[in-house]
């Protein structure tokens, strides 16, 4: 087993990989920027090292990382999730120079990298693809002529990265004009590469992700699904295990092409095998994220597998700490993605210092964040500040318990999409389980939400017209 980590991320996930080194008896290293240096996560580690200059920056220089992490004694590296988590080539450089990437192989982190490489190895080994494009479009009158063969509606998609970016639908010939332009160039601006590509848009989707676990010597593993439907602008807000509409069939015919072609493959580590399926019932691969999940803690609250701390086994050569017999997935969970964005201006980041904060707690109730009293949210980061995991033993009560933490949680100081959630959890059609992922772009218009003063400001008003009152 390892005896130190470096953590080569922030916050959340930094914090909790920290926790799982941390009862495996291994030592920690975190690093930060200047804008981090108040962050939980660089309290919470044995040892923390700030890298100066650009704060996005800092997280992404891979050189001055490995060399922070064999300064420090480190044996191995986490990349937690995005930043560095699925670079090819961090993974080899941390490995040529004697420090263990905890995750994939670099064949297949470069394999995954290209969604059009995973659809080809993917259909290669039977599993069901949207029809599409083989390769990258080059130009809008191939797209064009694809979209007329394969019909419309049609996705326009970037080959690389993920997230929602580069990411267009077309309904027609004008849409795909615009969008395919759109898509190209929000591809080259998020991950340099404008590459795209071209398949059918599946009509009224859900979202169905299988996790799987491998390791080094052959043993693989899922964990069941993740519905991860309810999105916004495509991307993930709340993520629900197991999905309330798939069937105890449906879950086991999944997992096991999964793990038939982790296996084939040769994969070890976490990943994740995407897919959509249509109103039908049919599955489509979408991409593979070989990486942990934002969503990971859900599967570990239905299933009570740890599982950071087996990727983290497996990666120092261990077997898997159990088999497929022995995963049993129990009850429901869904994790809240709390981002600080103001849900009465579409959403917006609203970066600022927290002023309160109480977080909920009982039965069921789990907080993976790094916010407290006084904290300041830097601007230069995803806005995501906490996520709140809620398991309960069947769909009513989790859904009554989210209720209940979502009314507990506090945060002062800075808007955030509790307020949002509170109103998906009282909607009769997510009640029950009839939603999509088209359901928040078109429930967002009926919501109605009113911007709350801060109580603070309500305080200090109060105290004011106490006084002119009294004549004081």
């Amino acid at each position: 087993m390892f005896k130190k980590i470096l953590i080569a991320n922030r916050s959340e996930v930094a914090t909790r990989v920290i926790r799982a080194c941390k009862e495996l008896g291994i030592k920690t290293v975190a690093i930060y920027s200047e804008a981090d240096v108040n962050s939980l996560h660089v309290k919470k580690a044995d040892e923390a090292y700030m890298i100066h200059g650009d704060p996005v920056k800092a997280y992404l220089n891979y050189y001055k990382i490995v060399d922070i992490a064999r300064r420090a004694g480190a044996d191995a590296i986490h990349p937690g999730y995005g930043f560095l988590s699925e670079r090819p080539d961090f993974a080899e450089y941390c490995r040529k120079r004697g420090v263990e990437f905890i995750g994939p192989s670099v064949e297949h982190l470069k394999m995954f990298g290209s969604k059009l490489e995973a659809k080809r190895v993917m259909k290669e080994l039977g599993v069901p693809v949207a029809e599409g494009s083989d390769g990258a479009i080059s130009d809008i009158e191939e797209a064009k002529e694809l979209a007329k063969k394969i019909g419309y509606p049609v996705m326009i998609k970037a080959s690389h990265g993920g997230g929602g970016r580069g990411l267009r639908v077309a309904r027609n010939e004008e849409e795909l004009i615009n969008q395919f332009k759109t898509a190209v160039a929000e591809a080259e601006a998020a991950f340099g590469k404008g590459e795209v590509f071209i398949e059918k848009y599946i009509e009224e989707p859900r979202h169905i992700e299988i996790q799987i676990i491998a390791d080094k010597n052959g043993n693989v593993v899922h964990l069941g699904e993740r519905d991860c439907s309810m999105q916004r602008r495509h991307q993930k807000v709340l993520e629900i295990a197991p999905s309330p509409v798939l069937t105890k069939r449906q879950r086991e015919k999944l997992g096991q092409i999964c793990v038939k072609v982790a296996r084939e493959i040769g994969y070890y580590g976490v990943g994740t095998w995407e897919f959509l399926m249509d109103k039908y019932g049919k599955f489509y691969f979408m991409e593979v994220n070989p990486r942990l999940q934002v969503e990971h803690t859900i599967t570990e609250a239905v299933t009570g597998i740890d599982i950071v701390q087996e990727q983290i086994r497996i990666a120092a050569g261990m077997n898997l700490s159990f088999s497929q017999k022995s995963v049993n997935i129990y009850g429901f969970a869904m994790q809240f993605r709390i981002n600080a964005e103001d849900v009465t201006r579409d959403f917006v980041p609203s970066p600022g210092t927290v002023t309160a904060y109480y977080s909920p707690g009982g039965i069921g109730v789990r907080i993976d964040g790094v916010v407290y009293k006084g904290y300041r949210i830097p601007p230069y980061y995803d806005s995501m500040i906490a996520k709140l995991i809620v398991w309960g033993r069947n769909w009513d009560e989790v859904i009554r318990r989210s209720r209940r933490a979502l009314d507990e949680f506090v945060i002062r100081g800075v808007p955030t999409t509790i307020p949002f959630f509170k109103k998906i959890l009282n909607d009769p059609e997510f009640i029950h389980g009839k939603f999509d992922t088209s359901f928040i772009d078109r429930k967002i218009k009926e919501f109605t939400f009113i911007k709350e003063p801060d109580p603070e400001i309500l305080a200090l008003a109060l105290s004011a017209a106490i006084a002119a009152h009294h004549g004081l």
